[in-house]
């Protein structure tokens, strides 16, 4: 049920603050400076990580994606314990999330913009933080394991 409540509750937080953030796309298509490093943006990015794949058929994205989340679903049932099923829910919540986006506009909406200078990381949504600490976790997860079976 943790992996389950997990995809939930990313899915939940991603759409509402992509809602949010598509309600003031006008306001923030310029961008608003939150604190030095850091502003809030509308952006559409019709690719995947870093706009890689940008240009291909938005339908052949969702139905990776859509392979992808099976996959991890069946791996979230098989997990052996609570660490790699809050990462696989996580994971499947911020990628639903992100497929959501791109059934209703052909491409996902990102607002997070960090910068240092002039360089920009590229801007990227809650869905994209979702998935990549499931990953983190995932991969931690033999050592978080192992820490509290020595202590049990």
């Amino acid at each position: 049920m943790i992996g389950v409540f997990a995809a939930l509750a990313a899915f939940a937080i991603d759409q509402i603050t992509k809602a949010i953030v598509v309600a003031n796309a006008a306001t923030l298509s310029a961008g608003i400076s939150v604190f030095p490093g850091f502003n809030l943006v509308f952006y559409r990015n019709d690719g995947v990580t870093f706009g890689m794949l940008g240009g291909a058929p938005w339908w052949s994205l969702i139905a990776l994606a859509l392979a992808i989340c099976v996959w991890l679903g069946v791996m979230l049932f098989r997990a052996e314990n609570a660490v790699e099923t809050l990462a696989y829910g996580a994971i499947i919540g911020g990628a639903l999330g992100n497929v959501i986006d791109r059934v209703r506009y052909r491409a996902v909406t990102d607002f997070l913009d960090f910068y240092i200078g002039t360089t920009h990381w590229p801007a990227f949504n809650l869905a994209d933080v979702f998935v990549v600490s499931g990953v983190g976790l995932l991969l931690a997860a033999p050592w978080i394991s192992a820490r509290r079976s020595i202590k049990s």
